[in-house]
């Protein structure tokens, strides 16, 4: 029995088991995760993102088209520039919970809680200007 005698969650369809793996197959490779964190609070081009991630235009554009294979980031086209940005609001918290869990695991404050409150908002998001 439930300790706080919630109900539990049902389990979940295989087809969405497999669909959150491979979420989290994306996030398993590190420049992936910098193209990501970079796209949190704002679009970026292909080669802003390769300058974000220290990685070849070549090599970030081919992470990028396995994140928006998996549905993580879209486009938007402003002339012959292509912006990515994170597909969606659900997206970005996975990206900075999941940076912000890594920050706890080291020593002393992590990063997100300092300053002025406890407890502090999520960036605003910006859009690129074409």
């Amino acid at each position: 029995m439930n300790a706080d005698n919630q109900p539990l969650r049902p389990p979940i369809a295989e087809d969405q088991v497999r669909l959150v793996v491979e979420v989290f197959r994306m996030l398993a490779d590190p420049t992936r995760v910098q193209i990501l964190w970079a796209l949190v609070d704002r679009e970026l081009s292909v080669n802003d993102l390769a300058g974000q991630a220290g990685k070849p235009a070549p090599s970030v554009s081919q992470h990028l088209a396995k994140l928006r294979m998996a549905r993580l980031v879209r486009t938007r086209r402003a002339g012959t520039t292509i912006f990515y940005s994170l597909e969606n609001e659900h997206v970005r918290q996975l990206v900075v919970d999941a940076v912000y869990n890594a920050e706890h695991a080291g020593p002393g404050i992590p990063p997100h809680h300092r300053g002025a409150g406890a407890v502090l908002e999520l960036p605003e998001r910006k859009r690129a200007t074409p």
